[in-house]
């Protein structure tokens, strides 16, 4: 399969979770005309990759990987590139969750300096991110059902164990497989730049 296909499937994919137009993500996404992504379109239907309806069959849902990573991301910094490009490697869409404000409490023991809501649209604004999502509170499993990811991406900091997320997952009765990420040389942390920027502030 070639990645126009390629890019057609995963945009039906995103907008399956979006309720956007299929046909108008492909556009933007391909910069192709209409009434070419249409003649695609019609090829992957006959391939039973794709239904009338421009949606995905369960054989074109197969076709793709989806690789789902998650994070706090309130000061993005080139460690975060690194790993979402990597993430974005394992597969053929990368879904990026963003943790709730109260979430980002509980994991850095602070208040992220930006809302959700912006580091929703920093992080979906980046070319390797196919699609970025707010996550749920106190349950990553729910996020994980609605995306139904191949691969689930974590970083190389981060607490959440392996077995923890595969067992999560067979409850859900996906198959996933869980890759820990390497760390940035040199490594970057948010927490990290927070405070060599407030020594520095307290220098002045």
């Amino acid at each position: 399969m070639d990645i126009i296909d390629k890019n057609i499937l995963a945009s039906m994919y995103v907008c399956s979770l979006t309720g956007e137009d299929p046909i108008t993500h492909c556009i933007k996404k391909t910069n192709l005309s209409e009434s070419y992504i249409n003649d695609r379109i019609s090829n992957l239907q006959k391939n039973t990759l794709v239904t009338e309806t421009k949606t995905l069959t369960e054989f074109g849902r197969t076709a793709l990987h989806v690789v789902l990573a998650g994070g706090v991301f309130d000061i993005i910094h080139p460690g975060h590139i690194y790993t979402l490009n990597a993430a974005k490697a394992l597969g053929d869409v990368l879904v990026v969750v963003i943790a709730t404000g109260n979430t980002a409490v509980k994991m850095k023991k602070r208040h992220p300096l930006h809302a959700e809501e912006q580091r929703q649209e920093l992080i979906g604004a980046l070319s390797m991110v196919d699609l970025c999502l707010i996550g749920h509170e106190g349950d990553i499993f729910k996020t994980v059902s609605r995306v139904r990811p191949d691969i689930i991406a974590l970083g190389y900091d981060q607490v959440h164990q392996e077995k923890f997320i595969t067992d999560g997952c067979k409850a859900l009765s996906l198959n996933v497989k869980v890759a820990r990420l390497q760390s940035p040389i040199p490594e970057y942390s948010s927490s990290k730049i927070e405070k060599e920027y407030g020594e520095a502030l307290h220098g002045i």
